[in-house]
């Protein structure tokens, strides 16, 4: 397997949390987020996006469907 060049990993990563952030702005609540956090997300910034916007980790894609779907 081929891995990116750091360069384009980081494009990537910060893609992902400009739209993250673009999503939030908008007052986009219980967004999953995986199969790892932005490497932004320390403990207390993960505890005020639980609190404020329900952030979730994905699990599997079963319970994930299940929880979203009722």
């Amino acid at each position: 397997m081929r891995r990116a060049p750091a360069a384009a990993k980081s494009g990537y990563e910060q893609e992902a949390v400009a739209i993250l952030l673009t999503l939030l702005h908008l007052g986009i609540k219980n967004i999953r987020l995986g199969p790892s956090l932005p490497a932004f997300v320390t403990p207390n910034v993960l505890d005020v996006l639980v609190k404020n916007f329900n952030i979730m980790p994905i699990t599997t894609p079963d319970e994930d469907l299940k929880a979203i779907l009722g």
